[in-house]
């Protein structure tokens, strides 16, 4: 009789997903296959855990790392895309001819007929060289109809403004509203019996992503049915299927390489209008296509993170307990609907009336930006958390902590507190004497970062002691290679150097798109499980040779153990088949886990003189269960606090609203934090998180920072800036309102 199949047992989990680089948290059913392997003690690894320099740094720093802006192959052409000058309008004729008889133009394209926003690709070429490329866009003859249009938040809403979108039905003032939320007759009434009531406007500007590499691809297409796509992306089996379309050729058929990457955070989640057009100017011409986005480019037509508008009035108790809150909010996504976390954000909060809402404008969409929604929401929640603060004569950080259910923020604050100086901070805002005052102020944050049965790796073995972990997952710059590496090298009782990474190439196993902090949760389970099967499909042949049993066998050093004896790594390797091993692993649940906390302080200081603010100090404190690399942790923690710093102080498109352009599309004029206004910085692991599972951190730290430095602000010099950035203006503004 045939042995019949077996029914595996079945069990219900919390896994992350990313949408367009929000993290969703669903419930997923998964094979019940029982625990097969674990991590161990958080604080008993011999290679994970520790402050292990990146091993592609060497590559990167002499040069070597191969970007896709780096790609060049021969007979390739290069494009470039014509951008519409204006916020609305109607092409009514492109004429690509005089593009096309300059010599060296190959090709040139249409691209869409309707503008929506300035920026808007009109038509792209493609020519010999990208000199000859730039000239030909300007080369070509654009008739436009200009429409009316809006792009700022307060015209767009005015009666009769013009209308973004003006045969939808959903959209009324140019607002797209969500349903309302919570009683707001109740909220009211509670209202009364609260002793400190505070409302507010809170706004932050449109930032940009400001990747180091713009957006962009090489499309290495010559006719046929296959196709090599070299992009600057976040997710290289989502590339597939869509260079796949646009090339009319199977997915079978596309093979997608990302071997490095110069930054995304959020950007670089779609194909968008770059890749497609590379793509049709690729099929075109039947040779290789590179279009990468200019800087111009980046800021008109490359995304963004929305801005908001918030209007908040809450009210707490004489203890410093919230009691009710009412909260209008509004996204600020352009063309697109934005993205912002629901108010009180992290708090406990009775009762919550919420309205929510996007208000369109005719700008580039956003794109999900590092922490979709959360710094925006944040910056409201824990000023107007400040504000209560001080009305009552409470401590902030003792506020939080009377408003959070999670006790691991109370050991958080304080511990940041405790690394900034807290002590020291004046309870009455602006006492510091003399003209540079300093100030003090705090954060709260939290993110999901749990991962999901995405990824498939591959382990080999072979007779010459090579090991080799193969899977297709990007790294965006956050330190992938690295703990695959280390992974792998730890079972097997190697060093870094013995294991070779393949990585960012959609030919080998499939990775989900790195995107909403879940990619180290969903990678590196699936890698450990790879390599465990690798050193138990290895212990299984070598054991009768050590006259033992496969469990008995040991890897520790490079050497392989049992029984008492000790046979060198590649000595033991030489007696595998000539084809060696290979294992293949899965992402295992017990290996991850979600949920993070993390506390934020921040010392600045302000010259009541000049209004200018200079960051002293910054002090995140950050839990994620098992660390894998301690200083590529740090790493990621201190670009958060530097991006919540260009958030409160520095960072904001501006837009002319009768012309509908940006006035600051370029490094020059859309300022960052430099050197000069760079804090010290201290980044801090939470050791006191003992899971034993790993959790993506890559979002949490930059939802604070913005929120700590303007509270910082305040309690310097006395001036409450409820509208991002904090520049001098404003602060000095706000000191004459005081007298």
């Amino acid at each position: 009789m045939a042995e019949q199949p077996t029914t595996r047992k079945k069990k219900k989990m919390k896994v992350s997903r990313t949408v367009n680089g929000e993290e969703v948290i669903v419930e997923i059913e998964v094979d019940d296959t029982g625990v097969k392997e674990e991590w161990g003690k958080n604080d008993q690894h011999r290679l994970l855990n520790k402050r292990t320099p990146r091993v592609d740094g060497p590559q990167k720093v002499t040069g070597a790392a191969v970007f896709s802006d780096d790609v060049r192959l021969p007979g390739m052409l290069y494009a470039r895309i014509l951008r519409a000058p204006h916020a609305r309008a109607h092409v009514s004729n492109v004429n690509l001819a005089p593009a096309l008889k300059m010599p060296g133009v190959v090709v040139a394209m249409k691209a869409r007929p309707t503008v929506f926003y300035e920026g808007t690709p009109v038509a792209a070429v493609a020519a010999v060289s990208p000199e000859i490329a730039e000239d030909a866009i300007h080369a070509i003859e654009v008739k436009y109809e200009v429409l009316p249009h809006v792009v700022k938040t307060d015209d767009a809403i005015q009666v009769g403004a013009p209308a973004v979108y003006p045969h939808d039905q959903e959209v009324k003032n140019n607002t797209r509203a969500d349903p309302a939320e919570g009683d707001a007759d109740a909220v009211n009434a509670a209202f009364k019996d609260c002793p400190a009531v505070v409302e507010a406007e809170y706004r932050t500007p449109t930032i940009h992503h400001c990747c180091l590499e713009p957006h962009g691809m090489i499309v290495d297409y010559r006719g046929g049915d296959t196709a090599t796509v070299y992009a600057s992306t976040q997710g290289v089996f989502s590339v597939v299927g869509d260079a796949a379309a646009q090339l009319e050729i199977p997915q079978s058929c596309v093979t997608v390489i990302t071997q490095h990457m110069g930054g995304g955070f959020g950007s670089k989640l779609h194909f968008g209008v770059e890749g497609q057009l590379a793509c049709r100017l690729a099929k075109e011409a039947n040779v290789p296509v590179k279009l990468m986005l200019t800087r111009h480019d980046e800021f008109l037509m490359a995304g963004n993170r929305s801005g908001s508008w918030q209007k908040i009035k809450a009210g707490a108790a004489s203890d410093g307990k919230l009691q009710a809150m009412l909260a209008v909010q509004y996204r600020l996504g352009g063309i697109g609907n934005g993205t912002q976390a629901p108010q009180p954000f992290i708090y406990h909060v009775p009762l919550v009336y919420r309205e929510m809402a996007s208000i369109h404008t005719n700008v580039d969409s956003s794109r999900a930006m590092r922490a979709p929604g959360r710094p925006q929401a944040s910056f409201a929640i824990e000023c107007l958390l400040d504000e209560l603060a001080y009305k009552l004569g409470i401590d902030p950080i003792e506020f939080r902590k009377s408003n959070v259910d999670d006790t691991v923020y109370h050991r958080q604050l304080d511990r940041a507190a405790k690394e900034v100086g807290w002590e020291r901070r004046k309870a009455v805002a602006g006492a510091w004497p003399g003209t540079l005052k300093r100030g003090f102020g705090c954060a709260c944050t939290a993110w999901g970062g749990g991962g999901g049965p995405l990824c498939i790796v591959h382990v080999a073995i072979t007779r010459d002691g090579a090991v080799t972990a193969s899977v297709g997952s990007q790294d965006l710059g956050t330190g992938t290679r690295t703990y695959v590496r280390a992974i792998v090298a730890e079972e097997l009782g190697l060093q870094l150097d013995d294991v070779t990474e393949k990585i960012g190439d959609s030919s080998l196993g499939p990775a989900n798109a790195s995107g909403g902090s879940i990619t180290t949760a969903s990678l590196s389970p699936a890698v450990k499980d790879a390599a465990a099967n690798a050193r138990l499909e290895f212990a299984k042949l070598i054991a009768p040779i050590l006259s033992a049993k496969p469990e008995q066998v040991s890897f520790s050093s490079g050497q392989v153990i049992a029984n008492g004896k000790s046979i060198p790594w590649k000595q033991t390797c030489a007696v595998l088949p000539a084809a060696g091993i290979s294992a293949r692993g899965q992402w295992q649940a017990n290996l991850a886990s979600i949920g993070t906390h993390g506390a934020v302080c921040a010392e600045v200081e302000v010259d009541v003189e000049t209004g200018r603010v200079q960051p002293i100090r910054m002090v995140h404190i950050q839990d994620l269960g098992l660390p894998l690399n301690r200083l590529a942790i740090e790493s990621q923690i201190n670009g958060g606090m530097i991006q919540g710093l260009g958030m409160a102080l520095f960072e904001g498109r501006v837009m002319d609203g009768p012309l509908g352009v940006m006035l600051n599309p370029n490094f020059e004029d859309y300022k960052l934090p430099g050197c000069l206004e760079m804090p010290e910085l201290v980044p801090i692991i939470d050791d006191q998180d003992d899971r034993e599972a790993v959790v993506g951190m890559g979002e949490p730290p930059v939802i604070p920072g913005a929120a700590a430095i303007a509270n910082a602000v305040f309690n310097a010099c006395g001036v409450r800036v409820r509208d991002l950035p904090i520049t001098p203006d404003k602060i000095l503004m706000g000191l004459s309102q005081k007298g």
